[in-house]
């Protein structure tokens, strides 16, 4: 159960589902900002939008979130006891640029980062940042539509510019958009996308696509120019696709479904479009606008490492007769019968994890970076005022002993942070309910609570997996 020396042990957080103060100190409006709970949100997050300004009696949880805006020493301070090497966070666009076109940053919003970012080094904690988390200044998106115009890419190379001027030598690892491939499955949340009636929606997902990654390159390009230290690398929602059976048609259809989400990292990993996406293209009558100069940008500018979401597998058959499907899992997937499913639906697969990091060392030949992995549940505070998380722990050990399989495998892995150390909104739903953390915070899915913080049993496992290094993953 060795995992390497140096290896990057932490947790992973996103701006929106953490720091709330969400017009505090000049920021902008962001597209999660306009995510309420309930119903509409999820109309939202497939890209009806009603309104470009929140909406009188909905309740939106990123405004406030887990407050991590103002609490953040507090809570680096538990992140530190638990032995955390890395944190990965992400940088609010709107924090830097409210709207998206300012000519000069938002000096305020680069000094929180600033502080934030100093915390974590006195704590011997190493930044893992994205630039963009499911973040897209709302002004961009009412103005342009976001990415489905050119416009937006040199806004973004501004501002990841920016970023790596100003951060030098502070962080040293960087992410260009998180999960890109959700752009495909959630166009609002991935991308910022919103239809009308009438839109070729594939036609403005995939020319969004090719924005963001033509973005992804330039950011790839600077970040290399200005800090040549540093690593800058790509992020996938990862998770195989089986075949249901071992009919051709089932292994075809598998097959397909991984190259819709391999497609956006072959782009930034190899540097051009595979021959499949081509006929994509053209079997889908989809015209790709590009410049001149963009295939040479891409093929020039890859990323130095893969990141990767894992919290379940996949599963498809091409029988009209098999049509039992999970819940929770936006990309889809029949049931699998030899699987068990947590309380949100979603398949629980840890020989699924060590399957997938081979899958993508073999793909790409680039070290792998597992960014995000956990479990999502209701806790509930016992008499003692813990929360015995017996069956995150499981979870988890389960999932680490898989990588670290992987790892004996011959699959170079950096680090892992796992998904929301600390309770978080959930990204999808929008609930606190949905917890993940090893820190758990007083707060309902209506925004009630003190916001206090406290261990759950689960805290000082993942305090001893981290000390030995992964050698010890008992509790």
């Amino acid at each position: 159960m060795a995992f390497p020396k140096g290896f990057l042990w932490g947790g992973a957080i996103a701006a929106n589902q953490a720091e709330g103060a969400y017009l505090e100190d000049g920021k902008g409006l962001t597209t999660v900002d306009l995510l309420p709970t309930g119903s509409k949100r999820w109309d939202i997050m497939f890209g009806k939008l009603e309104s470009f300004t929140p909406l009188e009696g909905e309740f939106y949880p990123s405004h406030e979130a887990i407050d991590f805006y103002h609490r953040y020493k507090e809570d680096i301070a538990l992140f530190k006891e638990m032995g955390f090497k890395s944190l990965r966070l992400s940088i609010s666009w709107a924090r830097i640029f409210p709207t998206g076109e300012e000519d000069q940053p938002n000096e305020a919003g680069l000094k929180f980062y600033d502080d934030l970012f100093d915390e974590l080094v006195k704590n011997d904690i190493e930044p893992v940042v994205t630039i963009a988390h499911f973040d897209v200044p709302v002004h961009l998106v009412e103005k342009y539509g976001s990415w489905r115009d050119r416009k937006l890419v040199g806004l973004f190379e501004k501002y990841a510019t920016t970023l790596f001027k100003r951060y030098k030598g502070k962080v040293k690892y960087w992410m260009t958009f998180n999960e890109i491939n959700m752009l495909l499955h959630l166009p609002y949340v991935g991308a910022g996308l919103v239809f009308k009636e009438g839109d070729n929606k594939k036609q403005i997902q995939y020319q969004a696509a090719h924005h963001q990654l033509v973005a992804s390159a330039l950011a790839v390009k600077a970040c290399h120019e200005i800090s040549p230290d540093a690593k800058i690398g790509c992020m996938l929602a990862a998770g195989m696709t089986y075949s249901y059976t071992c009919n051709p048609e089932d292994v075809w259809d598998a097959m397909e479904k991984d190259r819709e989400s391999f497609f956006f990292i072959d782009v930034q990993s190899r540097g051009e479009y595979p021959g499949y996406a081509k006929r994509y293209f053209r079997d889908h009558n989809l015209s790709i606008e590009m410049e001149e100069a963009d295939e040479a940008l891409l093929k020039d500018n890859t990323v130095d490492y893969i990141g990767f979401s894992y919290y379940a597998s996949r599963a498809t058959s091409t029988d009209p007769n098999v049509k039992d499907m999970t819940s929770g899992n936006v990309f889809g997937s029949i049931e699998n019968p030899y699987l068990e499913k947590s309380e949100w639906g979603w398949t629980i697969d840890p020989k699924g994890f060590r399957i997938t990091a081979n899958q993508l060392y073999d793909r790409y030949q680039k070290p792998l970076f597992v960014v995000e992995n956990g479990l999502g549940a209701v806790d509930v505070v016992a008499e003692d005022g813990v929360v015995h998380d017996d069956y995150r722990i499981d979870y988890l050990k389960k999932h680490l002993a898989e990588m670290s399989e992987a790892i004996e495998d011959g699959v170079e892995i950096i680090g892992y942070t796992s998904w929301g150390p600390i309770d978080i909104v959930s990204a999808s739903s929008g609930e606190m309910k949905k917890r993940y953390g090893y820190i758990y915070v007083d707060k309902d899915n209506k925004g009630n609570g003190t916001l206090n913080r406290s261990k759950k049993k689960s805290f000082d496992w993942y305090k001893k997996v981290i000390e030995t290094n992964g050698e010890n993953l008992e509790d």
